[in-house]
């Protein structure tokens, strides 16, 4: 078992690295399948048809822009452009991530018991469809706490100036902690542990989260990356898990 570990070399960056590297681990590439292919159809397509639109949005969120303040166009316009992937990046992972989450949270399973050595069996498809009601709670529990936040961000961005500077900003933390939560609480789940206790978890570490949160935004921007990032934060995640919630917080298999 991989002990608790307070290194500062693994930080949020440190586990976001070792995500990649764990998705091609001999044994896990089969469990990494269904996340990916979940992540390349909806994000690819998503993305496909969100830069055919942006030339429509832009200039809709920029008229919000007060007269006074249009010779700052050519800072408020990545501003928004941003902020917009944000919002969308975030929206279309969680479509993902709901789609996937069984799978995911299979992934998330395999890995610990690989990095802990002691391998979990391997429940299949009936240990899936066994456990998808629990899966399904436990995703409306992550959207109720997120949606009433993400719609008060959202409404700030049409605030003049404020919502085209300080917004993007606000809603970029709220993601790297949201997208935390996300990939975080699939070994979490695994072990039974409340949604209210995994937060309290994550506190403890939270600027390391907070990194590995905001990579996973980061990247879910990125044409391409993103198509890959699903199963590389889950193995990442999972990582974490291991080195410090588990000892705590796991129950035995």
């Amino acid at each position: 078992m991989t002990t608790h570990s307070t290194d500062t070399t693994t930080n949020g960056i440190h586990y976001f690295t070792q995500g990649w590297q764990l998705i091609r681990l001999p044994g896990i590439r089969r469990f990494v399948i269904v996340p990916l292919l979940v992540n390349i159809l909806l994000m690819g397509g998503a993305f496909i048809w969100l830069f055919r639109e942006l030339n429509h949005w832009i200039p809709a969120l920029m008229s919000y822009v007060p007269n006074w303040l249009q010779w700052l166009n050519y800072l408020l316009w990545p501003l928004t452009v941003v902020s917009i992937l944000l919002v969308f990046s975030y929206f279309f992972s969680t479509i993902a991530n709901w789609i996937a989450a069984p799978f995911c949270g299979l992934l998330a399973e395999q890995l610990e018991g690989r990095l802990t050595g002691k391998p979990l069996p391997d429940s299949g498809w009936a240990g899936i469809v066994k456990d998808l009601p629990r899966i399904m709670k436990r995703e409306w529990q992550k959207l109720a706490w997120y949606l009433p936040r993400a719609i008060v961000l959202l409404l700030l961005h049409f605030i003049p100036f404020f919502g085209q500077t300080v917004a993007p900003l606000l809603w970029f933390l709220f993601s790297a902690w949201m997208l935390s939560i996300q990939y975080c609480d699939y070994p979490f789940d695994n072990h039974k542990v409340s949604f209210r206790q995994m937060r309290s978890a994550l506190k403890q570490y939270k600027t390391d989260n907070m990194q590995f949160g905001a990579l996973v935004g980061l990247f879910t921007m990125i044409p391409i990356l993103n198509l890959v990032i699903m199963p590389v934060a889950v193995c990442g995640a999972t990582a974490m898990w291991v080195d410090r919630y588990r000892s705590s917080l796991g129950r035995a298999k």
